[in-house]
């Protein structure tokens, strides 16, 4: 016999049809096959090209294409927040790729890429800070403690991204990232506390990877907190983790 739950469930889907955000398919948020493309793979690593300067490694959970762009552009523009988990779940497994040794107990650093205010405020939600959430609570639930820290902000306007290349985006994006005061401290706090080898826990975190210019700035930005250099905010300070790259990104990594 069904429980309350599933028969509410199939009533408000009556009353309130869903489709797929994936395919369409109907009476449903995300069908088997379309929640299959997003985490029924292993995080990979991804690297665009040209990689941009400072780009640290990033792990991926899917291409940016079919069912997996139209999930997330579901959940980012047209807020489908329900998506958010079995998005936090895909990026969850990005987290685990780029996290270092399995076993390791120390706690795990969430850093989402900001949005700007203005997005943010038409959007009606911070999508990034959402699915790191969702992410978070799933390794959690692992044995894996992690928290989310919303640490860096925009410090000036940026253009829209859309239209540009990979070399005007990296001069879009220079400097336009920094820490919060607080952020700061904490970053330098735990750097004289435990060396790059803690700070190598801090995780960047956004829903996708085109050219790679805005996690490059965040890195840039992570890294100066413990006024390390530029190798070293690659290979010491922090690693990234995204839902979806661009196809080519995955091409290349195969090569």
């Amino acid at each position: 016999m069904r429980n309350a739950w599933q028969a509410w469930q199939e009533l408000s889907g009556l009353l309130l049809p869903v489709a797929c955000a994936g395919c369409g398919r109907p009476r449903t948020e995300l069908c088997t096959a379309c929640r299959a493309a997003l985490h029924g793979a292993p995080a990979r690593l991804v690297r665009p090209s040209p990689r941009p300067p400072g780009l640290p490694a990033v792990y991926a959970a899917a291409p940016y294409e079919n069912a997996v762009r139209a999930v997330l552009l579901a959940h980012k523009e047209r807020g489908a927040l329900g998506l958010a988990g079995a998005l936090g779940r895909a990026l969850a497994g990005c987290v685990r790729a780029g996290a270092g040794r399995p076993g390791d107990a120390r706690p795990l650093l969430l850093v989402p890429v900001p949005s700007a205010r203005s997005s943010t405020a038409a959007r009606g939600h911070d999508p990034v800070r959402r699915i790191a959430a969702a992410a978070a609570r799933d390794l959690r639930r692992a044995g894996l403690p992690t928290q989310v820290l919303p640490l860096l902000r925009q410090r000036r306007a940026v253009a829209d991204q859309s239209g540009l290349g990979a070399r005007q985006r990296r001069a879009n994006l220079a400097g336009a990232l920094e820490l919060t005061a607080g952020g700061r401290r904490l970053l330098r706090d735990e750097l004289l506390r435990h060396g790059l080898l803690r700070l190598g826990r801090v995780i960047l975190v956004d829903d996708l990877l085109t050219t790679g210019s805005t996690l490059a700035e965040a890195a840039r930005a992570v890294g100066e907190a413990g006024g390390v250099g530029r190798e070293s905010s690659v290979y010491g300070v922090c690693r990234a983790a995204v839902v979806a790259a661009s196809p080519t990104a995955f091409e290349i990594n195969r090569n």
